[in-house]
């Protein structure tokens, strides 16, 4: 189909996947030329998002030029805001229009903030590089003098909640030196922390967070945040410097245009070939879709979906477009490493987040996830960023007990 445009939108793990195996395909077929793949997403950059609770963020920020230039893939910066399915063209903030002969919507997830007096105005997030580096950026100025600037309240005790709950108490310790002592308090509506990760992990992850004195209260939400205080809703006031958003998140807001029901999270019914239910032309993966992942379990929001359904739905939109059979996909096996900072971490199995590995062992096996597995071929090597964009099942990464 001479002519032809793939549109990928988004550049997280899901779409710069869904682009290099769209390019991947077009090179198994021959094809190279014949459909021009483009991704726009506002920035040229690929973030290790999942990374951004970490205190050193001096490799989670790749140049796109470096990741879809070698295998042909075009890159344009902009701003998505609306799309039109029926009519089969996407509008960008700047007011230009464009066409596509199929379109993959990765535009992922994002925090959601209510409306808290002060939150938008006092409140940071690690929800995407930028925000990550800001919190950093406010850390590095806080005063060692001031009892304020020793104390951050991290809200929502979920993944992301722990993660950035158990880093702080280092992160705070290197600006306040020896004059003080960081104080980091976790907050959560919910009885438990990580109440998604089960009964086997929280014993787990609770005894981390004691370890890494991080105070926890459960049952509490947040009415107010201020300059250098966050009030509970039991009323209490807790003088603090800085305070976190973790808790809630929702696709991108652009899965309302198709006029098909999402689910709760915002998230688009998609076919097991990554094909969004009801639209023609359209696929998705990513945060932006709920797939089947077996007979009983739909996808999460998290680079352990994303990524593989990015690689299926490139090989799919290639193979859909150009009449070639397409591939289905399930994954059948689950795993969750969650970092504990010095704590270590916990490793578990399947759907019920049985505990297999915990500590230094599971430290380094988080480790190796985030610095080498999520990543792409960074050499700039055409025939490396192809091979890795393969629709083929990465086995579980592998633990010591």
């Amino acid at each position: 189909m001479p002519g032809a445009r793939v549109l990928v939108l988004g550049s997280g793990f899901a779409g710069l996947w869904a682009a290099l195996g769209a390019a991947r395909r077009l090179d198994e077929l021959g094809a190279d030329g014949a459909v021009d793949v483009t991704v726009v997403s506002p920035q040229p950059y690929h973030d290790i998002r999942v990374r951004n609770y970490e205190a050193d963020l001096s490799e989670c920020r790749l140049p796109l030029s470096d990741l879809l230039g070698p295998v042909g893939v075009g890159h344009l910066a902009a701003e998505v805001v609306a799309i039109d399915a029926a009519a089969a063209k996407v509008r960008t903030a700047d007011g230009a229009t464009l066409s596509y002969d199929r379109l993959v919507l990765a535009t992922g997830s994002r925090v959601v903030k209510p409306d808290i007096p002060g939150l938008a105005r006092f409140g940071f997030d690690v929800d995407t590089y930028d925000a990550a580096m800001r919190l950093q950026s406010h850390i590095r100025g806080l005063r060692p003098d001031d009892a304020a600037s020793a104390t951050a309240v991290v809200v929502g005790a979920g993944l992301t909640g722990i993660e950035t709950a158990s880093e702080l108490p280092a992160m705070l310790a290197d600006v306040l030196g020896s004059g003080g002592r960081p104080r980091v308090v976790l907050v959560d509506h919910n009885p438990h922390v990580g109440s998604d990760m089960g009964d086997s992990a929280r014993p787990v992850i609770e005894k981390a967070l004691a370890d890494n004195r991080v105070e926890v209260r459960t049952g509490v939400g947040v009415t107010a945040v201020g300059e250098r205080s966050v009030t509970l809703s039991t009323g209490e006031v807790l003088a603090a410097a800085t305070v976190v958003w973790c808790a809630g998140m929702r696709a991108n807001p652009l899965t309302g245009q198709f006029g098909v029901a999402c689910d709760r999270l915002g998230r688009l019914p998609v076919d097991d070939y990554l094909r969004v239910e009801g639209v023609g032309g359209v696929f998705a993966a990513g945060d932006v879709a709920a797939a089947r992942m077996d007979d009983e379990h739909m996808s999460v929001m998290s680079c352990q979906h994303g990524r593989p359904m990015g690689r299926y739905a490139g090989y799919n939109v290639i193979s859909d477009l150009l009449g070639e059979p397409m591939l289905a996909l399930r994954i059948p096996w689950y795993v969750t490493v969650l970092d504990l900072g010095r704590a270590g971490a916990v490793y578990t199995e399947g759907w019920e987040r049985q505990v297999v590995s915990t500590g230094a062992a599971a430290k380094a096996t988080k480790r190796i996830i985030n610095g080498e597995r999520i990543y792409p071929p960074l050499t700039g090597d055409r025939a490396a960023l192809l091979a890795a964009a393969a629709p083929e099942l990465q086995s579980a990464p592998a633990y010591e007990q």
